[in-house]
């Protein structure tokens, strides 16, 4: 069992950035892997990016490569992502999530968070 709580969400403006981080409860967050998800108003939810226990593979959905970074830090129980050029369609809830497999699929992640409201403006 673990919490997981996301923030640094906010309004930016096309082209800025944000960096999200979420926190996790527990000793055991280096055995998850990590995710990052996000779903727009009406849409359905969507994988964003992920990283393995150890930090050694990632792994980023097409539309976000090259402009986002997932990251972690075993140490702080935490799990980053850097989001630059931020266009309007990644406006969203974004959620963080946990998973015990090695190299899950959207479908295999344990425990989530409450989400963060990113909202892009022009």
């Amino acid at each position: 069992q673990m919490q997981l709580v996301e923030s640094g969400g906010g309004l930016v403006q096309a082209g800025g950035s944000l960096r999200l981080s979420c926190a996790a409860s527990g000793r055991s967050f280096s055995r998850y892997s990590m995710g990052w998800f996000r779903q727009a108003p009406g849409q359905e939810r969507e994988f964003v990016a992920s990283i393995t226990r150890d930090g050694d593979t990632t792994e980023y959905e097409g539309s976000v490569k090259g402009r986002f970074t997932i990251s972690r830090d075993n140490a702080e129980n935490t799990v980053y992502l850097q989001m630059n050029s931020l266009k309007l369609e990644d406006t969203a809830v974004y959620y963080c999530a946990a998973s015990g497999a090695y190299y899950p699929n959207p479908r295999e992640y344990d425990y989530w968070g409450q989400g963060t409201q990113v909202t892009v403006s022009s």
